[in-house]
Protein backbone atom coordinates (compact mmCIF):
# COMPACT_ATOMS: atom_id res chain seq x y z
CA UNK A 1 0.00 0.00 0.00
CA UNK A 2 1.51 3.47 -1.00
CA UNK A 3 2.21 5.87 1.59
CA UNK A 4 1.48 9.73 1.13
CA UNK A 5 5.09 10.22 1.26
CA UNK A 6 5.99 8.16 -1.61
CA UNK A 7 3.68 10.18 -4.03
CA UNK A 8 5.67 12.00 -6.91
CA UNK A 9 4.43 15.53 -7.36
CA UNK A 10 7.66 16.10 -9.55
CA UNK A 11 5.95 13.46 -12.44
CA UNK A 12 4.77 14.43 -15.43
CA UNK A 13 1.66 12.57 -15.56
CA UNK A 14 0.71 13.43 -11.67
CA UNK A 15 -3.13 14.46 -11.53
CA UNK A 16 -3.75 14.28 -7.78
CA UNK A 17 -6.87 14.78 -7.78
CA UNK A 18 -7.97 12.01 -9.58
CA UNK A 19 -6.09 9.23 -10.70
CA UNK A 20 -2.59 9.77 -13.29
CA UNK A 21 -2.67 7.87 -16.66
CA UNK A 22 -0.51 5.31 -16.17
CA UNK A 23 -2.37 4.53 -13.07
CA UNK A 24 -5.42 3.67 -14.67
CA UNK A 25 -4.40 2.31 -17.49
CA UNK A 26 -1.72 0.09 -16.11
CA UNK A 27 -2.90 0.04 -12.13
CA UNK A 28 0.54 1.51 -10.93
CA UNK A 29 1.49 3.97 -8.03
CA UNK A 30 4.18 5.84 -7.30
CA UNK A 31 6.20 3.50 -5.16
CA UNK A 32 6.98 1.40 -7.62
CA UNK A 33 6.06 3.20 -11.52
CA UNK A 34 7.94 2.43 -14.71
CA UNK A 35 6.33 5.20 -16.53
CA UNK A 36 7.36 8.10 -13.63
CA UNK A 37 8.92 10.70 -15.84
CA UNK A 38 10.51 14.04 -13.84
CA UNK A 39 9.81 17.48 -14.91
CA UNK A 40 11.41 20.42 -13.20
CA UNK A 41 10.02 23.56 -14.59
CA UNK A 42 6.74 24.87 -15.39
CA UNK A 43 5.62 26.83 -18.53
CA UNK A 44 2.44 28.12 -19.65
CA UNK A 45 1.58 29.38 -23.21
CA UNK A 46 -1.10 31.67 -23.40
CA UNK A 47 -3.03 31.67 -26.84
CA UNK A 48 -6.45 32.17 -26.70
CA UNK A 49 -7.50 32.31 -30.44
CA UNK A 50 -8.26 32.69 -33.12
CA UNK A 51 -8.32 28.59 -34.36
CA UNK A 52 -5.89 29.10 -36.87
CA UNK A 53 -3.55 31.26 -34.83
CA UNK A 54 -3.35 28.29 -31.98
CA UNK A 55 -2.48 26.13 -35.08
CA UNK A 56 0.30 28.47 -36.24
CA UNK A 57 1.77 28.82 -32.42
CA UNK A 58 2.29 25.15 -32.28
CA UNK A 59 5.82 25.57 -33.76
CA UNK A 60 6.83 27.19 -30.56
CA UNK A 61 6.79 23.67 -28.89
CA UNK A 62 9.88 22.69 -30.60
CA UNK A 63 12.58 25.37 -28.76
CA UNK A 64 10.59 25.02 -26.30
CA UNK A 65 10.82 21.10 -25.61
CA UNK A 66 14.60 21.98 -26.63
CA UNK A 67 15.28 24.03 -24.27
CA UNK A 68 13.46 23.17 -21.18
CA UNK A 69 13.98 19.36 -22.36
CA UNK A 70 12.61 18.25 -18.62
CA UNK A 71 9.58 20.94 -18.36
CA UNK A 72 5.91 21.12 -18.25
CA UNK A 73 4.01 22.71 -20.77
CA UNK A 74 0.77 24.55 -20.30
CA UNK A 75 -1.38 25.96 -22.51
CA UNK A 76 -4.49 28.18 -21.83
CA UNK A 77 -6.42 28.58 -25.05
CA UNK A 78 -10.37 29.02 -26.21
CA UNK A 79 -9.50 25.78 -28.32
CA UNK A 80 -7.69 23.05 -26.27
CA UNK A 81 -8.80 20.56 -29.27
CA UNK A 82 -6.47 21.98 -31.58
CA UNK A 83 -3.54 21.23 -29.34
CA UNK A 84 -1.43 18.19 -29.91
CA UNK A 85 -1.34 15.84 -27.00
CA UNK A 86 -0.20 12.90 -28.71
CA UNK A 87 2.71 13.91 -31.27
CA UNK A 88 6.12 13.41 -30.51
CA UNK A 89 6.11 17.30 -29.87
CA UNK A 90 3.02 17.68 -27.28
CA UNK A 91 1.25 20.24 -24.67
CA UNK A 92 1.24 18.29 -21.29
CA UNK A 93 -2.04 20.10 -19.88
CA UNK A 94 -3.89 21.76 -22.86
CA UNK A 95 -6.61 24.37 -20.85
CA UNK A 96 -9.75 25.67 -21.69
CA UNK A 97 -10.72 29.31 -20.83
CA UNK A 98 -12.57 29.44 -18.46
CA UNK A 99 -12.92 30.49 -14.65
CA UNK A 100 -12.12 27.19 -13.42
CA UNK A 101 -8.77 27.43 -14.90
CA UNK A 102 -8.07 31.20 -14.45
CA UNK A 103 -8.32 30.33 -10.33
CA UNK A 104 -6.18 27.10 -10.89
CA UNK A 105 -2.99 29.46 -12.99
CA UNK A 106 -3.79 32.33 -10.63
CA UNK A 107 -2.37 30.01 -7.90
CA UNK A 108 0.44 28.51 -9.47
CA UNK A 109 3.85 29.39 -10.24
CA UNK A 110 5.76 29.36 -13.26
CA UNK A 111 9.00 29.48 -14.71
CA UNK A 112 8.22 30.94 -17.99
CA UNK A 113 4.80 32.30 -18.99
CA UNK A 114 4.54 33.26 -22.33
CA UNK A 115 1.23 35.16 -23.69
CA UNK A 116 0.83 36.00 -27.45
CA UNK A 117 -2.78 38.13 -27.25
CA UNK A 118 -2.86 41.11 -26.81
CA UNK A 119 -6.58 41.03 -26.35
CA UNK A 120 -7.69 42.75 -22.66
CA UNK A 121 -8.37 39.24 -21.07
CA UNK A 122 -5.46 37.63 -22.11
CA UNK A 123 -2.82 40.39 -20.88
CA UNK A 124 -4.96 40.91 -17.39
CA UNK A 125 -4.33 37.51 -16.99
CA UNK A 126 -0.74 37.24 -17.57
CA UNK A 127 -0.21 40.49 -15.68
CA UNK A 128 -1.86 38.23 -12.48
CA UNK A 129 0.14 35.23 -12.96
CA UNK A 130 3.56 34.22 -10.92
CA UNK A 131 6.17 33.54 -12.93
CA UNK A 132 10.33 34.14 -12.81
CA UNK A 133 10.33 35.19 -15.93
CA UNK A 134 7.49 36.51 -19.01
CA UNK A 135 7.86 36.78 -22.51
CA UNK A 136 5.21 38.53 -24.73
CA UNK A 137 2.72 40.95 -23.73
CA UNK A 138 1.12 42.00 -20.32
CA UNK A 139 -1.44 45.04 -18.65
CA UNK A 140 -0.04 47.98 -17.85
CA UNK A 141 -2.15 50.94 -16.47
CA UNK A 142 -5.14 49.54 -18.52
CA UNK A 143 -3.34 48.71 -21.92
CA UNK A 144 -1.26 45.81 -23.37
CA UNK A 145 2.67 46.51 -23.11
CA UNK A 146 5.10 44.49 -24.24
CA UNK A 147 7.06 42.79 -21.32
CA UNK A 148 10.21 42.35 -23.37
CA UNK A 149 12.08 44.48 -25.73
CA UNK A 150 11.80 41.69 -28.79
CA UNK A 151 8.28 41.76 -28.15
CA UNK A 152 7.68 45.46 -29.47
CA UNK A 153 7.98 44.80 -32.80
CA UNK A 154 4.98 42.38 -33.07
CA UNK A 155 3.09 45.17 -30.59
CA UNK A 156 3.68 47.92 -33.34
CA UNK A 157 2.69 45.93 -36.27
CA UNK A 158 -0.84 45.74 -34.65
CA UNK A 159 -0.86 49.19 -33.96
CA UNK A 160 0.45 51.01 -37.07
CA UNK A 161 -0.86 50.18 -40.80
CA UNK A 162 2.21 51.94 -41.74
CA UNK A 163 4.61 50.09 -40.04
CA UNK A 164 2.47 46.54 -40.90
CA UNK A 165 3.03 47.24 -44.11
CA UNK A 166 6.66 47.29 -44.00
CA UNK A 167 7.09 44.29 -41.80
CA UNK A 168 8.66 41.61 -43.41
CA UNK A 169 8.88 38.93 -41.04
CA UNK A 170 6.20 35.67 -40.95
CA UNK A 171 4.23 35.31 -37.76
CA UNK A 172 5.91 32.20 -36.56
CA UNK A 173 9.63 34.40 -37.51
CA UNK A 174 7.52 37.52 -35.07
CA UNK A 175 6.67 34.62 -31.93
CA UNK A 176 9.99 33.01 -32.12
CA UNK A 177 11.69 36.68 -31.73
CA UNK A 178 9.45 37.47 -28.72
CA UNK A 179 10.54 34.42 -26.63
CA UNK A 180 14.48 34.87 -28.02
CA UNK A 181 14.30 32.34 -30.41
CA UNK A 182 15.67 31.63 -33.94
CA UNK A 183 12.67 29.89 -36.60
CA UNK A 184 14.16 27.52 -38.66
CA UNK A 185 11.12 26.29 -40.56
CA UNK A 186 9.60 24.50 -37.41
CA UNK A 187 5.95 23.08 -38.73
CA UNK A 188 2.84 23.35 -37.22
CA UNK A 189 2.16 20.26 -34.93
CA UNK A 190 -1.59 19.34 -35.47
CA UNK A 191 -2.97 16.00 -34.20
CA UNK A 192 -5.14 13.62 -36.69
CA UNK A 193 -7.40 12.01 -34.42
CA UNK A 194 -9.26 9.15 -36.61
CA UNK A 195 -11.88 8.54 -34.20
CA UNK A 196 -13.60 11.59 -35.66
CA UNK A 197 -12.99 10.10 -39.12
CA UNK A 198 -15.83 9.19 -41.90
CA UNK A 199 -16.19 7.35 -44.85
CA UNK A 200 -16.62 10.07 -47.73
CA UNK A 201 -18.03 9.91 -50.86
CA UNK A 202 -14.60 11.21 -52.42
CA UNK A 203 -13.27 9.55 -55.81
CA UNK A 204 -8.94 9.60 -54.28
CA UNK A 205 -8.46 8.08 -57.64
CA UNK A 206 -8.64 11.54 -58.90
CA UNK A 207 -6.66 14.73 -57.34
CA UNK A 208 -9.29 16.09 -54.95
CA UNK A 209 -9.19 20.00 -54.59
CA UNK A 210 -10.82 21.25 -51.45
CA UNK A 211 -12.34 24.66 -52.07
CA UNK A 212 -12.48 27.03 -48.41
CA UNK A 213 -15.66 28.95 -49.34
CA UNK A 214 -16.03 31.23 -46.81
CA UNK A 215 -13.97 33.88 -44.42
CA UNK A 216 -16.41 34.38 -41.48
CA UNK A 217 -19.09 36.88 -41.04
CA UNK A 218 -16.63 39.92 -39.66
CA UNK A 219 -14.01 39.80 -42.51
CA UNK A 220 -16.59 40.37 -45.33
CA UNK A 221 -13.53 42.50 -47.36
CA UNK A 222 -11.67 39.03 -48.05
CA UNK A 223 -15.15 37.33 -49.59
CA UNK A 224 -14.80 36.21 -53.28
CA UNK A 225 -18.40 35.93 -55.11
CA UNK A 226 -19.85 33.17 -56.18
CA UNK A 227 -20.08 33.88 -59.57
CA UNK A 228 -16.18 33.21 -59.45
CA UNK A 229 -16.18 30.25 -57.57
CA UNK A 230 -18.44 28.55 -59.79
CA UNK A 231 -16.17 28.96 -62.77
CA UNK A 232 -13.58 27.55 -61.20
CA UNK A 233 -15.37 24.53 -59.66
CA UNK A 234 -15.92 24.03 -63.69
CA UNK A 235 -12.43 24.74 -64.39
CA UNK A 236 -11.60 22.25 -61.88
CA UNK A 237 -13.94 19.88 -62.65
CA UNK A 238 -13.22 19.56 -66.66
CA UNK A 239 -9.63 19.67 -65.32
CA UNK A 240 -10.07 15.89 -63.73
CA UNK A 241 -10.07 17.23 -60.24
CA UNK A 242 -12.92 15.62 -57.69
CA UNK A 243 -13.64 19.13 -56.21
CA UNK A 244 -14.66 19.14 -52.00
CA UNK A 245 -16.49 22.23 -50.48
CA UNK A 246 -15.10 23.21 -47.27
CA UNK A 247 -16.88 25.45 -44.62
CA UNK A 248 -18.31 25.76 -40.89
CA UNK A 249 -21.57 26.84 -40.24
CA UNK A 250 -22.08 30.29 -41.78
CA UNK A 251 -20.81 28.64 -45.11
CA UNK A 252 -23.45 26.00 -44.93
CA UNK A 253 -25.97 27.59 -46.95
CA UNK A 254 -23.96 29.04 -49.90
CA UNK A 255 -21.87 25.09 -49.95
CA UNK A 256 -25.51 23.99 -50.50
CA UNK A 257 -26.23 25.94 -52.88
CA UNK A 258 -22.73 26.36 -54.87
CA UNK A 259 -22.65 21.92 -54.68
CA UNK A 260 -26.38 22.13 -56.03
CA UNK A 261 -25.68 24.22 -58.74
CA UNK A 262 -22.29 22.74 -60.07
CA UNK A 263 -21.97 19.19 -59.01
CA UNK A 264 -19.46 19.44 -56.47
CA UNK A 265 -18.84 17.29 -53.39
CA UNK A 266 -20.02 18.53 -49.84
CA UNK A 267 -20.84 16.77 -46.70
CA UNK A 268 -21.88 19.17 -44.63
CA UNK A 269 -20.00 21.27 -41.30
CA UNK A 270 -18.48 19.50 -38.46
CA UNK A 271 -16.51 19.77 -35.38
CA UNK A 272 -13.07 20.68 -35.74
CA UNK A 273 -11.60 17.58 -35.13
CA UNK A 274 -13.80 16.27 -37.84
CA UNK A 275 -12.96 18.85 -40.32
CA UNK A 276 -9.35 18.01 -39.49
CA UNK A 277 -9.80 14.94 -40.89
CA UNK A 278 -12.15 15.93 -44.26
CA UNK A 279 -8.92 18.16 -44.90
CA UNK A 280 -6.58 15.52 -44.46
CA UNK A 281 -8.56 14.06 -47.58
CA UNK A 282 -7.44 16.84 -50.28
CA UNK A 283 -4.74 16.99 -51.74
CA UNK A 284 -4.62 20.76 -52.69
CA UNK A 285 -6.65 23.31 -50.59
CA UNK A 286 -7.77 26.90 -52.11
CA UNK A 287 -8.55 29.30 -49.79
CA UNK A 288 -8.58 32.45 -47.86
CA UNK A 289 -7.17 33.48 -44.41
CA UNK A 290 -9.30 30.97 -42.24
CA UNK A 291 -8.62 28.25 -39.75
CA UNK A 292 -8.80 26.15 -42.68
CA UNK A 293 -5.58 27.83 -44.59
CA UNK A 294 -3.53 26.31 -41.07
CA UNK A 295 -5.30 23.35 -40.87
CA UNK A 296 -4.14 22.52 -44.38
CA UNK A 297 -0.35 23.60 -43.59
CA UNK A 298 -0.58 21.49 -40.64
CA UNK A 299 -1.16 18.62 -42.41
CA UNK A 300 1.04 19.33 -45.10
CA UNK A 301 -1.31 19.73 -48.11
CA UNK A 302 -0.72 21.60 -50.98
CA UNK A 303 -2.18 25.68 -50.28
CA UNK A 304 -3.39 28.08 -53.18
CA UNK A 305 -3.55 31.45 -50.66
CA UNK A 306 -6.40 33.62 -51.93
CA UNK A 307 -4.85 36.57 -49.90
CA UNK A 308 -5.78 40.82 -50.44
CA UNK A 309 -5.93 42.57 -46.95
CA UNK A 310 -3.09 41.01 -45.12
CA UNK A 311 0.94 41.57 -45.95
CA UNK A 312 1.69 38.46 -47.57
CA UNK A 313 5.09 38.40 -45.38
CA UNK A 314 3.11 36.81 -42.72
CA UNK A 315 2.17 33.28 -43.96
CA UNK A 316 4.79 31.03 -44.17
CA UNK A 317 3.99 28.56 -46.12
CA UNK A 318 6.65 26.48 -45.78
CA UNK A 319 7.41 26.20 -49.38
CA UNK A 320 4.59 23.84 -50.28
CA UNK A 321 1.81 26.82 -51.65
CA UNK A 322 1.29 29.92 -53.88
CA UNK A 323 -0.16 33.52 -52.18
CA UNK A 324 -2.25 34.94 -55.52
CA UNK A 325 -3.45 38.19 -54.75
CA UNK A 326 -5.87 40.89 -56.59
CA UNK A 327 -4.52 42.33 -59.69
CA UNK A 328 -5.72 45.34 -59.35
CA UNK A 329 -4.72 47.37 -55.63
CA UNK A 330 -6.38 46.26 -52.32
CA UNK A 331 -7.53 49.83 -50.37
CA UNK A 332 -8.51 47.83 -47.35
CA UNK A 333 -5.43 47.22 -45.53
CA UNK A 334 -6.47 44.88 -42.43
CA UNK A 335 -10.38 46.46 -42.70
CA UNK A 336 -13.03 43.74 -42.10
CA UNK A 337 -15.08 45.45 -44.50
CA UNK A 338 -14.24 47.51 -47.87
CA UNK A 339 -14.07 50.67 -48.09
CA UNK A 340 -13.31 51.33 -51.74
CA UNK A 341 -16.57 52.75 -53.58
CA UNK A 342 -14.70 52.39 -56.73
CA UNK A 343 -14.00 48.39 -56.97
CA UNK A 344 -13.88 45.53 -55.07
CA UNK A 345 -10.33 44.20 -55.40
CA UNK A 346 -11.54 40.62 -54.59
CA UNK A 347 -13.26 41.29 -57.91
CA UNK A 348 -9.94 41.59 -59.73
CA UNK A 349 -8.57 38.01 -58.01
CA UNK A 350 -10.00 35.55 -61.36
CA UNK A 351 -10.62 32.11 -61.62
CA UNK A 352 -8.36 31.57 -64.28
CA UNK A 353 -5.32 32.64 -62.18
CA UNK A 354 -6.47 30.41 -59.82
CA UNK A 355 -7.31 27.61 -61.72
CA UNK A 356 -3.63 28.23 -63.49
CA UNK A 357 -1.80 27.98 -60.00
CA UNK A 358 -3.47 24.70 -58.84
CA UNK A 359 -2.43 22.92 -62.09
CA UNK A 360 1.24 24.32 -60.91
CA UNK A 361 0.80 22.83 -57.95
CA UNK A 362 -0.38 19.61 -58.93
CA UNK A 363 2.39 19.37 -61.50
Amino acid sequence: MIKFGQVKYDCRFIRADVPCKPSKLHGVDCSDCSYYEKFNKKILIIKLGAAGDVIRTTPLLYPLKNEYHYGKIYWLTNFPELLPVNSDISVDEPLKFNLENILFLQETKFDVVINLDKDKEAVALASKINAYKKFGYTLINGFCYPVNADAEHKLLTGMFDDYSKKNTKSYPEEIFEICGYNFKKEKYILDVDKNFDRVWDINTKKKVVGLNTGCGSRWTSRLWKNDYWVELINKLKDGGYEVVLLGGEQEHENNTYLAELTGSKYFGHFDIRTFVNLVDKCDIVVTQVTMGLHIAIALGKKVVLMNNIFNPNEFELYNNGVIVQPKKECKCYFSPKCRNEEYQCMDHLFPADVFETVNKLNG
